[in-house]
């Protein structure tokens, strides 16, 4: 019998949101038994509850985003890999905005603060679902393909192609949940260039820079573009890399894209809401594709256990 888990006390961490630039304090509290994983708004009348379920995902353009009546909480993986990583069950997660700190666009701050604090074990079995049939997800128009098969473990392969001279084809394995703290949670978000000024036109990643993403060049840049690119990023000048790298930037892991994703998975399937095993095998993951096996794997579970008494 394994126990369900919480913290052994509180513990806050403060940085600004990738896309709104605010800054943001993110405090993780104990929780109750069976409480799950809870995001509380403190800055809003009544301190709203958003539990971290896939049916309350309201946006996954740049992220997985959260909604409860008027409160939202946004850029959530992150956060839910690290309390994943960290085997923890019951915890509320406090903010006093809407969207959680970026800090080097990575889970390693969050694990650290969750770790220090202690992970304590409470009275309640833990309940965790075997899936007994594959499940399977495709996107023909991002051609992304997911699947879960039966396993003992709970563990996770991501497959990544960009088609790319800068970044190619890569994969990253999770044997282990064990395994994430040390082995993915250092690897940081990664964007293309391309991709930056398309968000700067449109008024996003104000809380970005190049200190919490790895930028891949893929284009030719003028002078006048690194130049701008310097002020956006208040940097006093920025430059690429041999390998297409913007800045002075070295990667944690040599397939950091790919563990970044394998991240992102594991932290978008914490919508699921249960504990669950299988196999999970992601080509091409993507927040939204993340987010609607989540639901797909919580119908299954539902489907084959019925309507237990169940966390959320």
């Amino acid at each position: 019998m394994i126990k369900q888990k919480t913290i052994a006390g509180e513990i806050c961490i403060k940085g600004k949101g990738i896309h709104t630039g605010y800054e943001t304090t993110l405090c993780f509290k104990p929780a109750e038994e069976n409480t799950g994983y809870t995001f509380v708004r403190t800055d809003l009348p009544g301190k709203p509850q958003i539990p971290a379920l896939a049916d309350n995902v309201f946006d996954t353009s740049r992220g997985s985003s959260l909604r409860n009546g008027e409160a939202v909480v946004r850029t959530i993986e992150h956060v839910l890999a690290a309390v994943v990583g960290c085997d923890i069950d019951n915890i509320i997660i406090e903010l006093d905005h809407e969207e959680t700190p970026i800090i080097d666009g990575s889970s390693k701050h969050f694990t650290e603060a969750l770790l220090k604090t202690g992970i304590r074990e409470q009275n309640a079995e833990r309940k965790v679902y075997e899936i007994p049939t594959r499940c399977y997800l495709k996107d023909e128009e991002k051609d992304v393909e997911m699947y879960l098969i039966p396993d003992e473990e709970y563990r996770i392969t991501t497959m990544v192609d960009y088609n790319s001279s800068v970044l190619g084809t890569q994969n990253a394995k999770l044997k282990n949940v064990a395994e994430f703290n040390e082995h993915f949670s250092a690897a940081r978000t990664f964007v293309f260039l391309s991709e930056v000024q398309a968000l700067l036109k449109h008024n996003l990643i104000q809380g970005g820079d190049i200190k919490n993403a790895i930028v891949f060049v893929d284009k030719i840049l003028s002078q006048d573009e690194l130049d701008y690119l310097a002020t956006v990023f208040n940097q006093p000048r920025v430059s690429v890399l041999e390998e297409g790298i913007l800045n002075n930037v070295e990667l944690n892991y040599p397939n950091e894209p790919a563990r970044h994703k394998t991240l992102d998975v594991l932290g978008d399937l914490a919508l699921v809401g249960l504990r669950f095993t299988g196999h999970v095998m992601a080509n091409k993951p993507g927040h939204k594709t993340n987010v609607e096996f989540a639901k797909l794997i919580r119908n299954k579970i539902q489907e084959t256990y019925g309507n237990t008494s169940l966390p959320h």
